[in-house]
């Protein structure tokens, strides 16, 4: 072959291969794009539809960045300050406390006043996110106990505006997301959210460990305000659908009187069961990470690398229970998965090393994965569509006073443990008591609702 035709026919295979490259570097964007509306199945929608969908799901994906910051290390920030675990126990319990009073008035103004998205952006997306910024910078105005109750006067704070925007969110994002394809919808946005939630936290405890504490933690609260705030830009990209109910701001709404909850019994009874639920978490929620540092002798980098299992291992458990939401009710993946979870709390009080947490977070991230999906899911299902302010704050108001109580006795009973024994049964007592409540609420869920298998809305 002479050397002219040689050089044109490697001409030939590059422009071949090239044009390869092109059409699989198109399939790939298509597939990401439409992984960003929650799947191919949004083909189906209209564009309007689509478009809300995809800015839903990146305002997720920032969010839970944000979130999986300040969840995680938020509580070693106030151990670093020299808060005690009572003060951290409380902590919660005040957040809870007080974001659940709020509740209901802010359900009313949703009713009144409509303008959910701004509601939203105004609460929970600016003034909540806020408070991160000025928790970062609380050791500067501040030292000693005077900081720590700075960080905890802030997380209120930030509690309450995001339960002031927390009705307005649920009634919009019900009207955003086609019934039928909730799962899957949510299934895609919390695998992406995982994700993302997986590395950062990783990554934010390799830097604080790297750079010291608390300054460490006063970056990653700076970033996870940042980041909360890219979340809020998503958000405001959000188009409101016209709802005849939230059109006049001069809507008279009525009270809501048990009277007229009981015509929802269904709805009653996941409160009730709910509010057991949530209650024995929280007796050990707000005590893992100092468990963990003061009982195991974790570091905040193995804190961190810790807590990114269950976030791996929420990944499958998106993709598989999203489908079987769909396919068995949103009912039957929760109680299979809440008569499984109240394991998770006594695998907790054999560990005696931080990497014995490991078998524990890879079994917990995988259920919890399916079971707020699932529960979610089932909360938009019951709710009347247009009354759903006012019954998803009820509901959220349940919850809170539950996770606050829960974490008052959860605080209690440790110190008095401590006290009387060692720190070590103190913890271990908690965990061992957050199981068994968690699995009589999960009995409770069984026997309550046992009618109800399958996804739809309740009529008002």
């Amino acid at each position: 072959m002479k050397k002219g035709q040689a050089s044109s026919l490697l001409a030939i295979r590059a422009r071949r291969g090239y044009a390869v490259l092109q059409v699989s570097s198109s399939r790939l964007r298509r597939r990401i794009w439409k992984f960003t509306a929650g799947g191919a199945w949004t083909d189906q929608a209209s564009q309007p539809v689509r478009r809300n969908l995809r800015w839903f799901w990146f305002d997720g994906l920032f969010a839970n960045v944000s979130d999986s910051i300040v969840l995680t290390y938020l509580p070693l920030f106030m151990l670093a300050l020299g808060a005690s675990s009572t003060q951290i126990g409380l902590t919660d319990a005040l957040t809870n406390l007080s974001a659940a009073l709020i509740l209901l008035p802010s359900a009313a103004l949703v009713e009144r006043w409509g303008h959910r998205k701004q509601i939203t952006v105004l609460t929970g997306g600016g003034a909540g996110r806020a408070m991160l910024l000025l928790m970062a910078l609380a050791p500067l105005a501040f030292s000693g106990p005077a900081a720590i109750y700075a960080i905890i006067a802030l997380a209120i704070a930030r509690s309450i505006f995001g339960s002031m925007g927390l009705p307005a969110w649920t009634s919009l994002i019900a009207d955003i997301v086609p019934l039928s394809w909730r799962g899957r919808y949510f299934s895609s946005r919390n695998i992406a959210m995982g994700i993302a939630g997986l590395v950062t936290t990783l990554l934010v405890g390799q830097l604080i460990g790297h750079i010291g504490e608390p300054t460490g933690h006063q970056l990653a609260l700076g970033l996870a305000f940042v980041v909360g705030a890219i979340s809020t830009f998503s958000f405001c990209h959000i188009h409101e659908p016209v709802v005849p109910t939230f059109r006049g701001k001069k809507r008279k709404t009525r009270p809501l009187r048990f009277k007229r909850l009981r015509a929802h019994p269904e709805f009653l009874a996941f409160c009730a069961t709910a509010a057991l639920w949530n209650f024995a978490v929280r007796i050990a929620g707000p005590f893992f990470s100092p468990y963990q540092v003061q009982i195991l002798g974790a570091t905040p980098a193995i804190v961190g690398v810790l807590s990114v299992i269950s976030p791996l291992t929420a990944l499958p458990g998106q993709r598989l229970f999203g489908v079987l939401a769909d396919r068995w009710g949103p009912r039957r993946v929760q109680t299979i998965l809440g008569l499984l979870i109240p394991l998770l709390p006594l695998g907790w009080a054999l560990t005696r090393s931080p990497w014995h947490a490991i078998p524990v977070n890879l079994a917990g991230g995988f259920l919890w994965a399916g079971y707020n999906l699932a529960n979610f899911n089932l909360l938009l299902s019951l709710t009347p569509e247009d009354q759903r302010p006012r019954y998803t704050a009820l509901y959220q108001l349940v919850v809170m006073i539950a996770l606050a109580a829960g974490a008052a006795l959860g605080s209690m009973v440790l110190e008095l443990v401590s006290a009387a024994y060692t720190e070590t049964w103190g913890y271990r007592t908690i965990f061992i008591l957050s199981g068994c409540g968690r699995l009589a609420a999960a009995l409770l869920f069984a026997f309550a609702g046992r009618r109800t298998n399958s996804p739809r809305t309740v009529k008002p």
